[in-house]
């Protein structure tokens, strides 16, 4: 142990309250022993460090600084070296603000198109998420700051999101949902990890031994410290037995009395407690160096002018009929759309970033050399129609050459703390669409939207211009793509579905009860669509340019592919080119194709140039829940070079050495996972899968049950609170501004009452509501008062020995 000295002088209490954050966003300090706090802070597209009273949901200001485009825009770029460039920045301003851990990247896959927090997250498909994240925490951890990939594992929903059990097959749960945190700490060596606030096969990921230790710890290596999502710790004394290092935010005194009293009575050993203490301690101390030796300041200027180079190499050209982009200069433009001079840029929540400056499109129109004939609102932002702003938006259109309509999702319907209801955009934005579109043909879209929609409504359109999410820049990137200044090179990082009906996991998600049934298995994203041949609007890495590109002379072995790309067109542009794999004839069933490697590259019109592609590990192993480890089957492969998911263009065989496993599906009846057919998967099917038997779907009245189930409970006072919480909720919702707050309280669990409240809530008082809720009226309030005073009592006397320590 490197900072073993330290650890032998302090008492076990002194070790126990190290464990948890002293505030919101701080370590607890011990200056007496030498040992300083650290500041977190939020930061997946931007440091968020909070200027007064902190809160985890983004609800109060915080200190300027760059708003990027969020994970889900950058990874369209597939660029790795992009996303570096965007960390290091991040990186260079939690620094100068004093920020040691930065709370990001985001890196779940998106298993389905609702997932509130689509936006913060790069793909479905894991092994880009994966090098993208390695990327962003190289450049976060340049300058010896930490990042803090998260959630790890398998936080694929905000409804329930802290008391939901994700019950996933072992092969899905390694290949799908691990893989890129794999490739993170591997590659980037990442100094903390972010657990995830739900369960997984039934023990919380803070407290679940085979993710921390068996696999995160024990396969990877892993050597950092774990930290809990704010609030997100059930049973801080398993967790830090089974490898979490740091409880968060401030769980105050019962926290630290909980650890102890797990020590005393032997649940857990001194030693896992020191054993954590070491990776905090490694934590802080170098953290705090790297901090204390930062610049106090960054160029603003540059890191803006970085955020727009970052949004344009990320918009990805969805649609381009007859050419009709880029505009020429002094062509006559109506700009329609709330979004033109209101822009939506980021999403809502702990990532929102409190920007230095925001470019509006209107505003950087004015310097294109477009000649605008006006502005029209065009429609409500929050869906209200209005005949008299689709009316004044129509004339408008008449005017111009080209109309520029600037739609998307407002800043509600993409939240942490909410899931989307649907795939679709506004329906008066989609009337708005057609009326233009009948008074003017030549319309573009701009999108702006941090995931997949629906898009039966492109017909209407001659472009379709997707932005995402693009920072406090990204108007100005769009500027430049309609231009030409910047050639489109952007891929999609997700399929766009033609319906929800299409999507694989549309009977499994956001349903009620505590338990998700991750029932498609593999079948996630591309996966599902290609194998099970269900047509989509826009397959995976999808993505139109102003030039066009061919690609010859394939040479490939198992180790990878060389081949020539030529740009066939008229101007430069950047090619994203795409390496699947896939087994034919394969014995253990499987996806009919997986991304396994990428590459971009830049050409001068009628250049050419080689390009390689390497092969890693993971390109042709399976996780087999039989021998319970990677294996390979042996035969022929197929490698696929392509410019999309759907456009394959040209192939090679190799032959692949295996390693002789037997079949771990031998004997099973699993027919819908051998086609893919998955959106209906039976009881007996996903169990033989799973291998054991599916767990009850049933609300227990307990520490985990919610705030917003207190209406299952059998006590007045909790049928009164949790009607009270539904109808602040939906009466928020309804007026169009869903209460962040009132969202993480109805998903809350009791037991977060303990953890959320700085320690004012003891897990004692917690255990009394549960009794009153069980119908112990009497007994569970006399019990909640007698711990509370119990507490208050403690708290005051353990925070008086702490100090003087």
């Amino acid at each position: 142990m490197k900072h073993q000295d330290i650890i032998a002088k302090l008492s076990l209490e002194q070790k126990c309250a190290l464990l948890s954050g002293g505030t919101v966003f701080t370590t607890r300090a011990l200056p007496g022993k030498g040992i300083p706090a650290i500041t977190l802070s939020d930061g997946p597209n931007g440091v968020r460090k909070q200027a007064g009273a902190a809160d985890h949901l983004g609800l109060n200001p915080s200190v300027p600084a760059t708003c990027f485009p969020t994970s889900a825009t950058v990874a369209n770029s597939w660029d790795p070296e992009l996303g570096e460039a965007v960390g290091a920045a991040m990186g260079e301003e939690a620094a100068a603000q004093g920020v040691s851990v930065l709370l990001g990247p985001g890196l779940n896959i998106k298993r389905s198109p609702l997932c509130g927090r689509n936006f913060e997250y790069f793909s479905e498909d894991p092994y880009l998420a994966g090098k993208m994240a390695a990327a962003y925490v190289r450049g976060i951890q340049k300058n010896g700051i930490a990042a803090c990939p998260k959630h790890f594992a398998v936080n694929s929903q905000e409804l329930r999101r802290m008391a939901s059990d994700s019950i996933v097959d072992e092969r899905t749960l390694r290949e799908i949902y691990l893989t890129g945190f794999e490739m993170v700490v591997k590659e980037a060596q990442p100094k903390t990890i972010m657990s995830a606030y739900n369960l997984v096969n039934g023990t919380y990921a803070n407290e679940n031994t085979h993710l921390l230790m068996d696999i995160l710890r024990g396969d990877w290596g892993f050597d950092g410290a774990v930290v809990t999502d704010w609030g997100g710790s059930n049973d801080h004394a398993l967790g830090v037995k089974n490898g979490s290092t740091l409880e968060m935010p401030a769980p105050g005194g019962d926290a630290i009395r909980e650890l102890m009293k797990a020590v005393q009575t032997g649940k857990i050993t001194e030693a896992d407690v020191d054993a954590r203490l070491e990776e905090l301690l490694e934590l802080v101390f170098t953290t705090k160096a790297a901090v204390d030796a930062a610049p106090g300041k960054f160029d603003a200027d540059a890191h803006h002018a970085l955020a727009r180079r970052a949004a344009a190499q990320s918009i990805v050209l969805l649609k381009n009929e007859n050419s009709l982009l880029p505009l020429a200069k002094g062509e006559k433009v109506a700009v329609i759309g709330d979004f033109a001079q209101t822009p939506r840029y980021q999403g809502a929540g702990s990532s929102a970033v409190n920007s230095i400056k925001v470019d509006s499109f209107l505003e950087c129109l004015a310097e294109s050399g477009l000649n605008s004939v006006g502005y029209a609102k065009g429609f409500d932002r929050q869906g209200k129609p209005d005949e008299a702003l689709k009316a004044e938006a129509v004339q408008l259109a008449k005017n111009a050459d080209v109309v520029l309509l600037c739609m998307g999702l407002d800043e509600i319907k993409e939240s942490e703390g909410i899931d989307r209801a649907d795939m679709k955009l506004a329906e008066n934005q989609l009337e708005l669409l057609a009326a233009v579109a009948a008074a003017n043909s030549n319309v573009v879209v701009l999108l702006s939207a941090g995931s997949s929609l629906e898009s039966g409504w492109v017909k209407d359109c001659k472009a379709l211009v997707y932005g995402c999410l693009g920072g406090q820049a990204g108007a100005g990137a769009l500027v430049e793509v309609l231009t030409g200044a910047q050639n489109p090179c952007g891929k999609l990082a997700e399929t766009w579905a033609r319906s929800y009906a299409d999507t694989p996991a549309k009977a499994h998600f956001g349903g009620d009860g505590p338990t998700v049934e991750y029932r498609e298995g593999l079948y996630v994203g591309y996966r599902y669509y290609d194998t099970a041949g269900v047509p989509t609007a826009f397959p995976f890495g999808y993505g139109l340019s102003y030039t066009s590109f061919a690609y010859s002379d394939l040479k490939a072995d198992e180790n990878g592919v060389t081949l020539t790309v030529t740009n066939t067109g008229s101007c430069a542009g950047a090619e994203v080119v795409q390496l699947y794999v896939a087994k034919p004839d394969a014995k253990v069933f499987r996806p009919a194709k997986e991304l396994k490697g990428f590459t971009k590259v830049q050409l001068e019109a009628g250049e050419s140039k080689t390009v390689t592609i390497p092969l890693d590990d993971k390109a042709f192993r399976y996780w087999n829940v039989k021998t319970d480890r990677w294996e390979v089957e042996g035969g022929s492969y197929q490698l696929l070079v392509g410019a999309s998911s759907a456009d394959i263009r040209l192939t090679a065989a190799v032959t692949v050495a295996g390693t002789g496993a037997p079949d771990p599906y031998a004997g099973k009846d699993l027919a819908h996972y051998r086609t893919a057919q998955v959106q209906n998967v039976p009881d007996a099917e996903f169990e033989a899968l799973l291998g054991r038997p599916i767990p009850e779907n049933k609300v227990h009245i307990d520490r985990n049950m919610t705030l917003g189930e207190m209406g299952h409970g059998r006590s007045p006072i909790g049928w009164l609170a949790a009607a009270v919480l539904g109808t602040l909720l939906r009466r928020s919702i309804k007026n169009g501004k869903p209460d962040l707050n009132i969202l993480f309280q109805y998903n809350m669990p009791l037991r977060a009452l303990a953890k959320m409240t700085n320690g004012a809530i003891s897990m004692g008082m917690v255990d009394g509501i549960v009794m009153e809720l069980r119908g112990f009226w009497i007994i569970g309030l006399v019990r909640v008062i007698v711990e509370a005073v119990k507490n208050l009592v403690l708290n005051s006397r353990m925070e008086e020995r702490l100090k003087n320590s």
